[in-house]
């Protein structure tokens, strides 16, 4: 029999599940600190958590331990590399929240529209304020939904029933998938100008944090409503503090830097703040538990292992290809525009790495979307392409090629109805350094994809370079290395830039328009 150490008040069926199947002893204790709790069991092999900290003594305490679980989504308060040194797999259960974070969207809009919350303040003061608290109608609103994945899909299903209409931005969901969803998909700066409602539905990384900054909030309706159900740093509060006042805008809000107890810095921002209870519901807290006793049968019983986040690579596969692979599938996306709806990833692995084929969708789709996590498993990562409307395929080789150890990653996408736009990348790793070898027509680069890197493809003529640098140039930007072949029939070219800091949007399509650029883009590694 293993012992499951349940440290928490999570719903009862996970219990009742797993002694169900008979091999298992479950230890239920909310009450005792968890420390405590782990010296009394070492002998627990499993582990499931909702909120508290798994840290790396309470990992010792327990040398038994194979598998912790999250009932949840976030797994931020567990340490996921120690547990990997201690040989641990780490799970978390996506989506078991999704609908109650979903509803607690809609509760907020409808609550902040009505005055309900100072209305029933007001009403038990025995005031009787009814002139001062007229509101308005969700329905026959323009709702912006920023992000696709499972919450903001059911944001999108729970409003339908509001007569709405619904925009959106994913850089990932294909036209199609968003038609089957009745959503419009839009550039981000379009959605936040056309939007009298924007729900956030983002994760919280390097690329996203303070993403909805002064710009786009200046764009925002005067009077519109910004809800943020997602990660507290995706705002740039001080920002948010400068035009919220301009603008007349609305602020609901769920999400802080730390859950805990003491003073918020936007409580002089919010209209309304509630202490992250998107997914304190008593549905959502059955479906965790019982989506982590399944989760815990199905990797012992069936070897599942989809949910594992904190995943070692394959054995046999060099780190180098993993990292390859993100990149490639990276720069490719950059090449054909970073929020462009997808429709299809065509991959090549040739050499030793067609064995591996399967695996290295997980980072390219990692590459590709902000939402998808890199430690999830292949079959997680083609049903997540396929939930977001893309065909994914692998080509077969021919090894007569001598292309060695190297990766191709395609992308088409849909420029509007009738065309498609296709990228082709290779690359591959030479003396432990990644190199893109080919981007199109453009053959035998080898540019290492480091840092800032600017690129260009333009109808082949003299004296486009020096206007690049020369823009660059005025900018403040620095030039630390170049290629420019032509392609193969000798009538485009390729300016690949390597540069002193990030280009931005504005530069870009400025050196663009003035070269007349076919394809132009900036990414940084």
């Amino acid at each position: 029999m293993k012992k499951v150490l349940i440290p928490t008040p999570l719903n009862p069926v996970a219990k009742q599940r797993l002694e169900a199947n008979g091999n298992y002893t479950v230890v239920q204790d909310a009450n005792t600190d968890l420390v405590e709790l782990a010296k009394k069991n070492p002998d627990s092999y499993a582990l499931f958590v909702r909120s508290e900290k798994v840290t790396p003594d309470i990992m010792d305490a327990l040398p038994a331990l194979k598998v912790i679980i999250r009932a949840g989504a976030g797994y931020n308060t567990i340490d996921i590399q120690y547990a990997r040194s201690k040989k641990i797999d780490v799970m978390n259960t996506p989506g078991a929240n999704a609908n109650a974070v979903a509803e607690e969207v809609i509760a907020l809009m409808l609550a902040d529209a009505r005055h309900v919350v100072p209305a029933d303040a007001s009403t038990r003061a025995g005031k009787w304020e009814k002139k001062n608290f007229m509101g308005r109608e969700v329905t026959g609103k323009t709702i912006g939904i920023v992000g696709l994945g499972a919450i903001g899909r059911l944001v999108a299903k729970r409003l339908s029933g509001f007569n709405v209409t619904v925009l959106a931005f994913d850089p990932v969901l294909s036209e199609e998938a968003a038609g089957r969803l009745g959503v419009k998909l839009l550039p981000l700066a379009d959605l936040f100008a056309q939007s009298d409602y924007v729900s956030l539905h983002i994760p919280e990384n390097e690329h996203t944090r303070g993403l909805i900054n002064r710009e786009l909030l200046e764009q925002m309706k005067d009077g519109a409503t910004l809800v943020n159900c997602a990660r507290a740093g995706v705002i740039n509060e001080e920002d948010l503090r400068a035009i919220k006042p301009e603008k007349n805008l609305r602020f609901l809000n769920d999400v802080y830097a730390k859950d805990a107890e003491g003073d918020k810095s936007i409580a002089d921002l919010a209209d309304i703040m509630v202490p992250h209870l998107g997914a304190s519901t008593q549905e959502a807290n059955y479906n965790a538990a019982h989506r982590a006793a399944e989760q815990l049968i199905d990797f012992d019983e069936k070897g599942v292992t989809s949910y594992i986040v904190n995943r070692d690579i394959p054995e046999g596969l060099d780190e180098a290809y993993a990292d390859l692979a993100f990149t490639i599938a990276k720069l490719t996306r950059a090449l054909v525009g970073a929020a462009t709806p997808l429709s299809k990833i065509e991959t090549s692995f040739y050499g030793d790495l067609q064995r591996f084929s399967n695996w290295l969708a997980v980072p390219i789709t990692c590459a590709l979307s902000e939402e998808f996590d890199r430690s999830m498993d292949e079959k997680a990562a083609i049903d997540y392409l396929k939930e977001m409307g893309i065909d994914y395929d692998t080509r077969p080789t021919d090894e007569t090629k001598g292309y060695g150890n190297s990766i191709t990653v395609d992308l088409m996408a849909r420029i509007d109805e009738e065309s498609l736009k296709r990228i082709s990348v290779r690359g591959t790793v030479t003396e432990g350094r990644l190199m893109v070898s080919r981007i199109g027509g453009f053959d035998g680069l080898y540019f290492e994809p480091k840092g800032h890197l600017t690129l260009f493809t333009y109808t082949d003529r003299p004296g486009v370079l020096s206007e690049i640098a020369g823009a660059l140039a005025e900018e403040g930007i620095n030039i630390d290395d170049v290629r420019n072949p032509h392609d193969n029939k000798g009538e485009r070219s390729i300016a690949i830039l390597k540069v002193s800091k990030p280009v931005s949007e504005k530069v870009l399509s400025d050196i663009a328009e003035k070269i007349n650029a076919l394809t132009s883009c900036a990414v940084s590694f």
